[in-house]
Formats: structure tokens, sequence, C-alpha cells
């Protein structure tokens, strides 16, 4: 029981730490160029023409999805029909499927961001 206390410990320090790090050395870098004379814009420079970040899950998390359901219905044909083994067909085409989903998410993101 101990064990589990000390990953669940590790994990949330580790979560910490590097959120604490990222936030600080951002906040070290934008001082710096402040102090130097920068202008402030380069702060939100490319913010306004990128798609809001709900949009780009919603594509993504659906086109896993599907491909999740699409690799669940070829490893079934390939299990039945096929004669494939049913623990290499389900996982191998799911993960196949599912990358395949997140790959044509990444193109289908990047289309979104050039038309706008």
């Amino acid at each position: 029981m101990g064990s589990e206390v000390i990953i669940f410990i590790a994990l949330f320090s580790v979560i910490f730490g590097v959120t604490y790090l990222y936030f600080s050395t951002r906040n070290r870098e934008r001082l710096a160029l402040i102090e130097k004379g920068v202008d402030a814009s380069i702060f939100l420079k490319g913010r306004g023409r990128t798609q809001p970040i709900w949009k780009v899950l919603i594509v993504n998390m659906a086109l896993l999805l599907m491909g999740i359901g699409a690799g669940v219905i070829i490893g079934g044909t390939l299990a039945q029909v096929g004669g494939v083994d049913w623990d290499i067909a389900m996982p191998g085409s799911i993960f196949l499927m599912a990358g395949t989903g997140l790959l044509i998410g990444f193109f289908v993101t990047r289309k979104m961001d050039r038309e706008e």
C-alpha cells in the first residue's frame, strides 16, 4: 500500500514541477524582454488567427473515435473471415486505425488553420 502513495505523490510532484518551471521560465523570459525595451505585443503574436482549441479537440476526438470504431470492425472482420488470431487482429487494427484517424485529424486541423 505504501508504494501506491509514493507513486501518487511522485506523479503530482512531477506535474507541479513541470508546470512551475514552465510558468517561471516564461515569466523570466518576458521580464528580460521588457527590460530590454521590446514591445509587449510580441507575447500576443499569432493568437488571433489560430483556431479555437475546442474546435481542434472536437475534430481530433471525433476522428480518433471513428478510427477506433473502424479498427474494431476491421479487426472483427479479420478475425472472423480472414482467419487471423483474435488477440492479434483486434489490437493491431484498432491502433492502426486510431493512428490513421489522428493523422487525418492533423491534416484537417492544418487545413482549417490555412483557411482562416
